[in-house]
């Protein structure tokens, strides 16, 4: 018999696995950039009141994983107090999460008393709630506040997301704060190439149209609709929603940002850079606000054209590039995995200035990351994979880095662009080298994903007649044979 099975300890963690909470939840240590966090949950706790319980219980989880455990506990204290004082009628349903996160850290610091105390707590709490498991109750409260904590951690959990939202919607039909997490997250994924959302953009309108039905003051729907209404030749009650938000709320960063990413893609620049400074003197760590004043800038920069390799840098230039520079890097400081565009923005611009050095550690970091979005891998793989054809005139790495993005079976802009980089090189090399083993290959592997099988047939067995042995041609020839 196993006596390890039976330990007050092990029995405990069967307990503890049964919870709802951010322990239980899916982004862990490997996935989530910790400091990145931290510092977005601090400025939510700091700006978003409506928000600072459910900030305070993810900052209690993502401390807890520092190995933070002391501030862990102070975390849910407050988060509890938060909770006590805003929702005394529904206390309870509101602190499962909390007592759940209590249960973990105490079991994370040896106190298993302590653990346990919480565990029978939650059971009083969940009992009239549930028929299920003991110590849960999969209510709205509990569905909400695991979308928004999805929401905040990784690309990798947004659809995740919308089903928590989706549940919690079920009961509660007409809660804000659920109907802007769907609008929230359907937002994001209509921004991502390649994603289902991406060809049906109007959803999230929807809700946020909904979100100002039931709340009519609410400015972060106001600017957030504004920014999805542009692109949808509504210019005129774009302009007038975020004009009103900023009225309602001219010191909430929040609407600042995205008011300013509003005039930025209208190309009112200068009226963004003014928008963004406020806001970054309000929560100065913000990445997304340096990146933002980063590609302000970029797009002045862009607007005197491109500057000739043989002739020096006009002041205007120089000082443009020194603003994007500094910006870039700022945004590009804050985190490992979200922080992907910031970082490749940041290469770009050490690239214009001539600092190719800088540039390729960039990327070279950037490569070695996992788990990342199939997206951002694509993005990485043709930026990078640009610099090494056209700054280093590595042909191979490039085409190799190419290949990558394209092999991502992820539908986005990226992996089409690598593929008309291959295009273009395979053409080209074969028109001076047609016995070219690779440029047929990588032609073959184009005809393949264009679903003609006939000319990828002939390209890979062309390809074969030089480089015999190739196991990936093989592989690809076998595989059209038994298709047809």
């Amino acid at each position: 018999m196993n006596t390890m099975s039976s330990t007050p300890r092990t029995l405990l963690k069967e307990k503890l696995d049964q919870l709802q909470c951010h322990f239980t939840w899916g982004p862990q240590k490997e996935i989530i950039d910790l400091d990145d966090m931290v510092y977005r949950l601090q400025d939510s706790i700091n700006i978003a009141v409506e928000y600072q319980a459910a900030s305070y219980n993810q900052l209690a989880f993502v401390n807890c994983l520092q190995g933070n455990s002391e501030e862990a506990i102070q975390n849910l204290k407050e988060a509890e107090k938060i909770l006590r004082e805003n929702h005394k009628d529904a206390f309870e349903r509101r602190s499962i999460i909390t007592y759940g996160n209590y249960a973990w850290v105490h079991y994370h610091m040896g106190q298993l008393a302590e653990a346990q105390s919480y565990l029978d707590k939650l059971e009083m709490i969940c009992k009239p709630l549930t028929d299920g498991p003991r110590y849960t109750a999969m209510i709205p409260e509990v569905y909400g506040e695991k979308g928004w904590s999805l929401l905040r951690s990784a690309a990798q959990h947004y659809e995740e997301a919308t089903k928590c939202f989706e549940k919690a919607l079920e009961e509660d039909p007409n809660n804000t704060e659920w109907i802007m997490g769907k609008a929230t997250v359907l937002s994001r994924l209509e921004s991502f190439s390649g994603t289902p959302e991406s060809r049906e953009r109007n959803q999230s309108v929807k809700y946020l149209r909904r979100v100002l039905e039931l709340d009519p003051d609410d400015s972060m729907a106001m600017v957030k609709l504004a920014s999805k209404l542009k692109g949808r030749s509504k210019k005129e009650e774009a302009n007038k929603l975020v004009e009103q938000a900023l009225q309602k709320s001219s010191n909430d960063p929040y609407v600042l940002r995205y008011s300013a990413k509003f005039y930025r893609e209208e190309r009112a620049v200068e009226k963004a850079i003014n928008l963004l400074k406020q806001a970054l003197e309000l929560i100065p760590h913000s990445c997304f606000m340096h990146h933002q004043i980063g590609k302000c800038y970029r797009m002045k920069l862009d607007k005197l054209g491109d500057r000739h390799s043989r002739r020096p840098a006009t002041p205007q230039q120089t000082e443009l590039m020194s603003q994007c520079k500094y910006h870039f890097e700022k945004a590009s400081k804050c985190g490992t995995r979200s922080g992907i565009r910031p970082k490749l923005d940041f290469a770009d611009i050490c690239i214009r200035c001539g600092e190719y050095s800088q540039a390729e550690e960039i990327y070279n970091n950037l490569l070695k990351l996992e788990a990342l979005r199939p997206g951002n891998v694509q993005q990485i793989c043709l930026e990078a994979g640009s610099f090494e054809l056209y700054q280093k005139g590595s042909e191979s790495s490039a085409i190799s880095l190419f290949l990558k993005g394209v092999k991502i079976e992820y539908d986005s802009g990226e992996r089409k662009q690598c593929k008309k980089k291959l295009e273009k090189w395979a053409d080209k090399k074969l028109s001076y080298a047609p016995h070219d083993s690779r440029a047929l290959g990588v032609r073959g592997l184009m005809y393949k994903m264009d679903g003609n099988k006939s000319k990828a047939i002939e390209y890979f067995e062309k390809a074969l007649k030089i480089d015999h042995e190739n196991e990936e041609y093989l592989s690809a020839l076998s595989e059209l044979r038994l298709s047809d």
